[in-house]
């Protein structure tokens, strides 16, 4: 906590001190007050900076977990398939390799051109950024199977067709757990960019329309909010990873 404190009171000097012009950069009090309008202030058909803020929260938080969702899905299963079929391997590795390097916001244009400038192109954007990082680490943590622990498991009386599911899932949880994190991250960046060119409504759509209207306050209202909201969001990961990964700490199943 000390650190995020340094940074406030480092801001309020600086701001207090007129160091840097209002215009760029409002104080504290100002942000917070800004912030204030718009989650608790009357709504009005004619602006979105008051009384929007949880409307808003929530747009974004339903596209980030519809295409988190959609996407550590796909990339799960393509990568289990990945990493321990050499068929699979073969087959779709090069075509994940070769899309892998495209910039996700040069995906944006195809996403508006397909869908329009509706939910399911943010949607899209975000599932195709979580693919990635997940299909990737997920694949590499089902490669790196100890072939010590898939020997012994059969040799315990592990049929054949369960090695894939009690072996080497279990293997590759700690990589799949980073390619999560990883991707959960890169949906709350691509949220971001699709609301502010493909859907309408959600914080990118209030850190554009603040931008067109230069007020600055409204930005690092809607900063400091993306922010907590992928901050928290990581902690859930990280807690649901570190409870189905007991056994890393010595922890033993009751």
């Amino acid at each position: 906590m000390l650190l995020p404190l340094f940074i406030l009171g480092g801001w309020q000097l600086i701001t207090s001190r007129h160091l840097v012009e209002a215009a760029f950069l409002p104080s504290p009090s100002e942000v917070a007050s800004a912030w204030w309008t718009w989650a608790f202030g009357a709504q009005s058909p004619f602006t979105w900076t008051s009384g929007t803020f949880v409307a808003f929260s929530l747009m974004s938080m339903k596209r980030v977990f519809l295409g988190f969702a959609i996407g550590a899905t796909i990339g799960l299963t393509l990568g289990i398939l990945i990493g321990w079929y050499r068929v699979a391997a073969d087959i779709f590795d090069p075509l994940v390799q070769g899309l892998r390097p495209v910039p996700m916001t040069a995906w944006l244009p195809f996403a508006t051109l397909v869908f329009g400038i509706q939910e399911p192109a943010a949607v899209y954007l975000i599932a195709m950024g979580c693919f990635f990082p997940v299909v990737l680490n997920t694949a590499a943590g089902a490669r790196q199977t100890p072939q010590l622990l898939v020997r012994a498991a059969l040799m315990l009386g592990t049929k054949p067709h369960m090695v894939l599911l009690r072996v080497v899932i279990p293997a590759a949880m700690p990589s799949i757990a980073t390619g999560l994190r990883l991707g959960l991250g890169i949906a709350w960046v691509l949220v971001i960019v699709a609301e502010m060119l493909a859907v309408k409504g959600g914080l990118g759509f209030a850190v554009w329309s603040a931008y067109t209207f230069l007020r600055m306050d409204l930005i690092l209202a809607a900063i400091v909010t993306m922010g907590v909201y992928g901050w928290c969001t990581d902690r859930l990961v990280v807690v649901i990873s570190n409870r189905l990964m007991r056994w890393q700490k010595g922890l033993v199943r009751q």
